[in-house]
């Protein structure tokens, strides 16, 4: 199997991961990007047909493209770490191992699924997600959407609705209007945030609102919602269903990287004043450290690259902006906690892992993770614990197990390269 070499290693091409390889890159170190989209940009700046790039987006493309060191592979992904320093990779044509001597995990974040009765019906999807396939070319025109959940991505995600034609007839908020008032008033410390919240602001939107259930036969006809202590029903033809987002931590937890307390229950990478992971040589960015915005991953990713090739004191300037972005992370967690009442929405018999059909009937009666997984298959299917494990987490408080390779499904070829690997290793 190929085996290539690089200085530097950037996991991810979001902001923090294309913010990290521009601070890297005037040191004449070699730097390598990867990420599984089909281009720079991460979930935030997603490129598609239907996606319509900011300026921001385009200038941190172009400051890429500017830097003859820097090599971005799109379309990659992380299946193992054989060895010390070293991952294998895999992208539409091939599997290759690649050594690095520094590394930056930019690995982001993933919208947080809690299950409730329809979840499974057709035609509903997380508020990321249907953002992700508008931009991608999913046709709404005409279609009565609901979306429902926690945070900002609520309202984001109900803009590119409308944008692309859709009606959206109800934005579902679980926070307490007293904590959103409190939010939209506390944005003037960010007036870019707060201008942002203006263009987004829909009549549409209600606080103390969450989902019930989903109605339909084949496909989503209505959704029951409760707003205080008041139901109601309202028809349409999809549910975008999102409770914010928690790190991805897989790779950063398979190398080792200490943890720490995120939101919602959830953990993120442990990372120092200089972006550094528990891990010699390993640096951290981004949403993977917590959520809190692309301006927060953009000043993390600075930090990361210029630390990652010794220039400590380039790194430090950027301290105090840092510092105003994790204000408002600490805010936005405050005023968007999820509410304990949010464990009460799945029935006994609401499926928890879609993967494996198994029912919160099913968990109930589990010490953990791991007997859940050994004796009830929960997180054994395709996503592999991702949707579910998230769920469980702030369900029942459980810990997922450090994850296994591979990572991601791979051809059967690359993953023979991995055993010829360790052959030689042993020899």
């Amino acid at each position: 199997m190929p085996l290539e070499h690089c200085d530097l290693l950037i996991v991810g091409a979001g902001p923090a991961g294309m913010a990290a390889a521009v601070a890297a890159a005037p040191s004449g170190a070699s730097i390598v990007v990867i990420d599984d989209n089909p281009a720079p940009g991460g979930q935030i700046w997603r490129d598609g047909p239907g996606a319509a790039l900011p300026p921001a987006a385009r200038k941190w493309r172009e400051a890429l493209e500017r830097h003859a060191n820097i090599r971005v592979c799109s379309g990659t992904r992380v299946v193992a770490a054989p060895s010390q320093s070293e991952l294998l990779l895999e992208d539409a044509d091939r599997g290759w191992r690649m050594r690095w001597k520094k590394l930056i995990l930019c690995t982001g974040a993933r919208e947080l699924l809690l299950p409730f009765p329809g979840w499974t019906l057709p035609g509903v999807t997380g508020a990321g997600g249907l953002q992700a396939l508008i931009k991608a070319g999913l046709p709404v025109e005409g279609e009565r959407i609901v979306i429902a959940g926690s945070g900002p991505l609520l309202l984001a995600a109900a803009a590119t609705a409308r944008a692309a034609g859709a009606k959206v007839v109800r934005v579902a908020e679980q926070a307490a209007f007293a904590a959103v008032a409190g939010f939209a008033a506390n944005l003037l410390r960010w007036p870019g945030k707060a201008v942002q919240a203006l263009t987004l602001s829909d009549a549409q939107y209600r606080t103390s609102s969450r989902i019930v259930s989903v109605q339909g036969d084949a496909h989503v006809e209505s959704v029951r919602l409760r707003q205080g202590s008041r139901e109601m029903e309202i028809e349409c033809e999809r549910v975008a269903c999102g409770f914010g987002l928690t790190p991805n931590t897989q790779l950063g937890r398979l190398l080792g990287c200490a943890l720490t307390s995120a939101d919602a229950g959830a953990q993120a990478l442990a990372v120092d004043a200089l972006q550094a992971t528990s891990l010699p040589d390993i640096y951290a960015a981004g949403e993977c450290t917590g959520f809190g915005g692309s301006e927060r991953a953009l000043v993390q990713g600075t930090i990361a690259g210029h630390a990652a090739v010794g220039n400590e004191r380039a790194a430090g300037q950027h301290e105090r902006e840092r510092a105003r972005w994790n204000a408002f992370a600490a805010q936005l967690h405050r005023s968007f906690a999820l509410a304990p009442g949010l464990r009460q929405m799945p029935q006994s018999d609401t499926l928890v892992c879609r993967c494996e059909d198994v029912p919160l009937s099913a968990l109930t009666g589990c010490s953990g993770w791991t007997d859940a997984k050994l004796h009830r298959r929960c997180g054994m299917g395709a996503c592999q614990g991702r949707v579910c494990g998230d769920a469980a987490q702030f369900l029942f408080g459980w810990t997922p197990p450090v994850p296994r390779p591979p990572l991601s499904p791979a051809r059967i070829a690359t993953l023979a390269g991995l055993a010829a690997h360790d052959d030689v290793d042993r020899q």
